[in-house]
């Protein structure tokens, strides 16, 4: 694969996996039925639903903003206050500020040429080409994401209502062999 290619190639597969996280986020949000749990806590030290979509959505605003010319992180960015349980919201305004988050990530990935993967970003500093900084990105969200996608599971287990799987159900691995291409 040419340099050429391969850097096309990164700049289709981030989105999609970024898209593949955005649905599985939105998929275990849309299974926590009751409006007082996307505030739920498990513990003094645990964030709930609300504080991760916030800082999500902050994050994302903060980095995706003139990506190429400013530092990644802010100056009116309040990182602080996206984990302040105080400020609560509605559904309707957590799914506001998360399809904004998202859509800044998709609109500012769309503006970039192959030529831009090897140029250099700043996030809170620290210079990183565009590769790495995607890559970072991709990793920060994954793991907020799968931190929604537990406590949405452990929320609705309360309910006693069966969540269902975001991939591969148990006991179903050995049937999606085949559509896998593997022996």
């Amino acid at each position: 694969m040419s340099d050429e290619a391969l850097r096309t190639h990164v700049l289709e597969a981030a989105p999609a996996e970024l898209r593949r996280l955005r649905n599985q986020g939105e998929r275990a949000l849309a299974q926590v039925t009751r409006d007082d749990d996307l505030e739920a806590v498990l513990d003094g030290e645990s964030n709930s639903l609300g504080v991760l979509v916030r800082h999500l959505a902050g994050n994302m605003h903060s980095r995706w903003t003139d990506f190429l010319t400013s530092d990644g992180e802010k100056p009116g960015r309040d990182r602080e206050g996206e984990f302040d349980r105080g400020k609560r919201m509605d559904r309707a305004e957590l799914v506001a500020v998360w399809n904004d988050g998202w859509d800044r990530v998709f609109q500012a990935l769309a503006a970039l040429g192959p030529a831009d993967v090897d140029a250099r970003v700043r996030i809170r500093g620290e210079e990183l080409s565009v590769l790495e900084a995607i890559l970072r990105q991709v990793a920060h969200y994954a793991g907020h994401v799968g931190q929604i996608v537990f406590l949405a599971k452990h929320l609705e287990a309360r309910a006693e209502r069966p969540f269902p799987s975001l991939s591969i159900p148990r006991g179903q691995s050995r049937a999606r062999w085949p559509y896998r291409g593997r022996p």
